[in-house]
């Protein structure tokens, strides 16, 4: 009985193995995609005052949330072939220091206004990496190009 088992236990190391993350980009980024991981550098970081939601509910963020209400911060990260606005979550905000090299992984594309911003959700991950030789592209900023959904009738 013992030859079965350890005949199954190659087949499901094999399977197991991750993928190497294959890295992207900024100008490569479009509206609704998600799963990218990218080497980008902080240019800007403005941090948002959480508006709370009180107004609109009737009920209070904070007997909601009791961790309190979220930390947000909109930063402008890119590397060589452009720009883009991300939005830092909570313990996000304190890595994404002007002037540091981040690594975005399974990063996803939000819409905001009609315009595109970068998020990294639960599902991700940011880390502070050694600092990169590349110059941001702040001229191809994808975050001030508008979107517009457009639905096509068939």
């Amino acid at each position: 009985m013992a030859t079965p088992a350890a005949a199954a236990a190659p087949s499901t190391t094999a399977t197991s193995e991750k993928k190497k993350p294959v890295f992207v980009k900024a100008e490569s980024l479009n509206p609704g995609t998600h799963g990218h991981n990218l080497t980008v550098k902080v240019v800007d970081s403005n941090a948002v005052k959480a508006t709370g939601g009180a107004n609109r509910g009737g009920r209070s963020s904070a007997s909601l949330n009791p961790r309190g209400p979220a930390r947000l911060a909109e930063c402008l990260v890119g590397d060589e072939t452009g720009c883009i606005l991300f939005t830092a979550r909570n313990e996000q905000v304190d890595m994404m220091k002007p002037g540091s090299t981040v690594i975005l992984r399974n990063a996803k594309i939000d819409m905001f206004k009609g315009a595109m911003r970068l998020a990294v959700d639960k599902w991700g991950r940011v880390e502070v990496t050694e600092p990169a030789d590349f110059d941001v592209n702040q001229e191809n900023n994808l975050s001030l190009v508008e979107y517009e959904l457009v639905n096509v009738e068939e």
